[in-house]
């Protein structure tokens, strides 16, 4: 299977060859750009496609409203926010406290031709404002606390989807003592140990 195809497969949606080659390009920058700074772990760059493009890409396919507003908190190199954005013509803001990520983040925005539609909020989780539909977040906070850092930023029919590691089960049930909603854990399409947590109506126990 070709990269496009796996790009396609794991989105669930069509991608064309003009969007792969815009994803090609973001991949190229990453590369080049984590010599300067860590933004991924050197050990995933021979696999980088698959470990961290086509791992951001599943999360449209878990999502009702893949094409609706899209906030990506501690989103570091863009990692998944850029590549919903590339792959979908969502808005998505990107949250980022780290000025140098920030900056890879606007120079990305430019050259893809995303800025019509990518917002970047340089701070943490509170100085993002608004609604979306969708939340995400990779390797920020437990859930417990993340629902709290992120919960302003949703309503009762946000869809929450989070890639979790080898502690989504056991995070998922420290998660219910303190919060209530629809929650399912789905396998990752890129490590047999990593679950996506997708969760609808959260709110915290004992709310009105």
């Amino acid at each position: 299977m070709t990269q496009l195809e796996q790009l396609r497969t794991a989105a669930g949606r069509d991608v064309s060859r003009e969007t792969y080659e815009r994803v090609e390009h973001y991949v190229a920058a990453l590369i080049d750009e984590n010599q300067r700074q860590n933004l991924v772990s050197p050990a995933t760059i021979p696999n980088l496609f698959h470990r961290h493009i086509v791992d951001s890409a599943q999360l449209l396919a878990l999502s009702p409203r893949p094409s609706e507003p899209w906030v990506d908190i501690g989103t570091g190199p863009g990692l998944p926010g850029l590549v919903i954005a590339l792959v979908t013509d969502a808005p998505v803001t990107l949250v980022e406290p780290r000025a140098l990520r920030v900056q890879f983040l606007e120079r990305m925005a430019a050259q893809l031709d995303l800025r019509d539609r990518v917002t970047i909020v340089h701070g943490k989780a509170h100085l993002a404002t608004g609604r979306f539909a969708n939340i995400t977040a990779r390797a920020v906070a437990a859930l417990p606390k993340f629902f709290e850092l992120a919960g302003h930023l949703a309503d009762a029919e946000t869809i929450w989807v989070l890639p979790k590691g080898k502690s989504a089960k056991s995070e998922l049930e420290e998660t219910k003592k303190l919060w209530q909603g629809s929650f399912r854990l789905v396998p990752s399409q890129t490590d047999p140990d990593a679950a996506i947590l997708v969760a609808t109506g959260v709110q915290r126990k004992g709310k009105r």
